[in-house]
């Protein structure tokens, strides 16, 4: 082991597209009311599995035997080719009824596979450079507390809105973390710089963030158009507006995106049909063109009725706001055409969605 163990770690970090790197230590019990309580309050929704997991996720050496250190890094996702004013951008696309939204994350290829492969890299490289160790990489794919770990590891602090946030990077990037069986030098926490600002828990658009770092997932816009499997609650619909995958909103409004730094990859570029198409070209998508768009792509995950559905929604938003009849023609056309082939579940959003225009 050299002297300097994170000298190396930081060189290897940005040799491979990670733009932070800090090493956590494995006692996270302090972390276990918050989460105990959180899950209680049902705030997981039908996540199952963080209830299932229970305490596992605050306890690293017992999600992985042996584990005495973890090593946290941060990978920036916000595109290359993202102009300065990229908050102001993705804004005003909300604003727009029927421009569809999908999160600046889930626009390019699977971060999963981007992050696990270069991880697995860097733990090859520790064990070139310093003999055989154990371990194994995560990237939002286990039980495990990466916002925790990653304060823990000086990375940055959880934001009012619970996603980690840096002082020179904003929040738009994703967190990996290799747990290892040796022990490294701990990193230096950072303190807690958010203040009296409550910018994402006023911007929320269904007022998921009940309170600083607490976040109702059941009305969260990210956790409903995702994981969320069934109907979406007829009263949270409105409040969707025209984000068909994840919501940013939260973050669009942070001052410390300010600082918000482009990706070292190319990876991440948004793919054709995610970023700015109409909803209407995206409900055109059959299940095989649905699978073929999205290879590779973290959106493939919902599949394609859960992909109508969040449609649907967008679509009857669209309705409601729209004064221009050519353009109602023209949405409550396309949505009656297939209402005959649709799944039940989306079915019943897509009538939902025709009633938005006769109501009005």
């Amino acid at each position: 082991m050299p002297a300097d163990p994170m000298a190396q770690l930081q060189r290897w970090a940005h040799e491979f597209g990670f733009s932070q790197i800090g090493v956590a230590d494995i006692d996270l019990s302090t972390a276990e009311g918050g989460l105990r309580d959180w899950l209680q309050a049902g705030f997981h929704g039908e996540m199952a599995y963080m209830a299932r997991h229970g305490m596992t996720r605050a306890r690293p050496a017992q999600l992985v035997p042996g584990t005495v250190s973890v090593v946290c890094v941060a990978m920036n996702y916000l595109p290359q080719s993202a102009p300065s004013d990229w908050p102001e951008v993705e804004i005003s696309r909300a604003q727009q009824p029927e421009q569809a939204v999908v999160s600046v994350y889930a626009r390019g290829r699977d971060y999963h596979k981007v992050l696990r492969s270069r991880l697995e890299q860097l733990a090859q490289r520790m064990k070139q450079a310093w003999g055989p160790l154990g371990h194994r990489v995560f990237t939002d794919s286990a039980p495990v507390l990466e916002v925790e770990l990653a304060t823990r590891a000086g990375l940055g602090w959880r934001g009012k809105h619970t996603l980690l946030l840096n002082r020179t990077q904003g929040s738009m990037f994703f967190l990996g973390e290799i747990f290892l069986d040796r022990v490294l030098p701990r990193s230096v926490r950072v303190s807690d710089h958010c203040g009296m600002c409550n910018a994402c828990m006023t911007a929320c658009p269904t007022g998921a963030i009940v309170a600083p770092q607490r976040l109702d997932a059941r009305r969260c816009i990210s956790y409903l158009t995702i994981e969320h499997e069934g109907p979406i609650e007829v009263a949270l619909r409105p409040l969707i507006g025209n984000r068909i995958y994840g919501c940013d909103d939260c973050q669009l409004v942070c001052p410390w995106n300010k600082y918000a730094q482009t990706s070292a990859l190319a990876d991440f570029a948004p793919r054709a049909g995610l970023q700015g198409d109409a909803l209407l070209a995206l409900w055109a998508w059959d299940e095989a063109e649905f699978l073929r768009r999205t290879e590779g792509s973290a959106i493939r995950r919902i599949g394609h009725q859960r992909w109508q559905r969040n449609l649907a929604v967008a679509m009857g938003n669209a309705l409601r706001v729209t004064r221009d009849a050519s353009r109602v023609q023209v949405l409550r056309q396309a949505l009656s055409v297939a209402l005959p082939t649709l799944s039940p579940l989306v079915r019943e959003h897509a009538q939902w969605a025709l009633d938005q225009a006769a109501a009005d």
